[in-house]
């Protein structure tokens, strides 16, 4: 069934809200943009307001380690994958179980097809654990367990917030 007459093929780009979408009535239901400035102040704000939140931890969530895309068209170039190999896991002298509870990916499926990305990755891994503070889980010298930061390290910390 087609539209009857010879009529302007409607083409609005506007969501139609509420199912009203005959007669003069659906002016009052379209969805604009007019608040888009405001969207992004908000998401501004909530990125703000979770780094604040996640306070110690990295903002940006797991360190991930430094890949080569597959295929032709992008294997030149470099991105984030999914999780650390167990080999560079065991490279860095960092245990699987530990890895996990301090905010390293972990992906037993990936393989180290070359020296070269294993080394880059266990750099990684490196500069990371001498950059990390682990705080002790409970107050006082009973809480203090090997591999946690000396307090006087953790006396005077501020997370870096910038860009």
């Amino acid at each position: 069934m087609g539209h009857a007459g010879n009529n302007v093929i409607p083409n609005v780009h506007f969501r139609k809200v509420n199912g009203c979408q005959t007669g003069r009535h659906n002016r009052v239901f379209m969805r604009t943009w007019l608040d888009q400035a405001g969207r992004k102040k908000r998401r501004a704000n909530n990125r703000k307001a979770k780094a604040a939140k996640l306070f110690p931890r990295p903002a940006a969530g797991n360190l991930r380690p430094v890949v080569h895309p597959p295929t032709q068209r992008y294997n030149m170039k470099l991105r984030l994958g999914k999780g650390f190999t167990l080999d560079e896991l065991k490279e860095a002298k960092i245990p699987v179980k530990q890895a996990k509870t301090i905010g390293i990916a972990v992906d037993h499926r990936r393989r180290n097809r070359c020296t070269e990305s294993l080394q880059t990755n266990v750099q990684r891994l490196k500069l990371y654990m001498s950059k990390l503070l682990i705080f002790p889980k409970k107050s006082g010298k009973k809480g203090v367990k090997k591999g946690d930061t000396p307090r006087s390290e953790l006396q005077n910390v501020a997370q870096n917030t910038l860009k």
